[in-house]
């Protein structure tokens, strides 16, 4: 369950990266190497902190195989739904909820505690979309989005809590997916923010 999950938000994740690349107009090879990016980026951040090398995505092809069937299909359909940026949007929080899950239910194998739980829930969920950022020359989602990252440590933080009462993991699977998601599709149609940081007077 955890591996066809694992694709799923790969396959997600790798259409965002490519989408994200025909908003800022690049070149065929520039939308292939922004959706891998951002496919696999969050899953080998995730491994190599956990250890567990090579990462998936180096042992199994088809996650970059899922990643570049993505990318292309987006260069091809991008011009038609240009104007449903929403549904991309939302694509993108499923995608969320999914690696947080994943990252999640991962760390909880190798033994992790709670802030363990919580830390590799969060670096999978957000890891993929930082590397689309700065590939991309903007400043990451994670910093400044609408309860991006926080979305993800809310649902890791559900995941962390409910292990501890030995919950079947099929439905911490689904709270945290749920709950990430649903955080982050609440945040963005209502244009909700943590505070920001005030600039320093000179």
């Amino acid at each position: 369950m955890l591996y066809l999950l694992d694709i799923f938000g790969t396959l997600i994740f790798a259409i965002s990266g490519a989408f994200k690349a025909s908003q800022k107009e690049l070149d065929v090879l520039g939308a292939l190497i922004l959706a891998v990016a951002t496919g696999v980026g969050g899953g080998i951040v995730r491994d190599v902190l956990l250890g567990a090398t090579p990462p998936a995505a180096f042992q199994d092809e088809l996650y970059f195989i899922v990643c570049l069937c993505g990318g292309t299909l987006v260069i091809f359909i991008a011009p038609y739904i240009a104007r449903q940026w929403n549904m991309v949007m939302a694509a993108d929080a499923l995608g969320l909820g999914v690696f947080a899950a994943i990252g999640a239910a991962k760390a909880s194998h190798f033994g992790l505690g709670p802030m363990g739980i919580i830390f590799m829930a969060s670096m999978t969920a957000v890891g993929g979309g930082v590397i689309r950022d700065v590939l991309a020359n903007d400043v990451p989602a994670i910093v400044h989005t609408d309860f991006y990252a926080t979305a993800a440590i809310i649902g890791g933080s559900l995941f962390a809590i409910l292990y501890v009462f030995n919950i079947p993991e099929p439905v911490l699977l689904l709270v945290t997916i749920v709950s990430t998601t649903g955080i982050r599709l609440v945040a963005m149609h209502w244009k909700l923010s943590l505070p920001r940081v005030r600039r320093l007077k000179k």
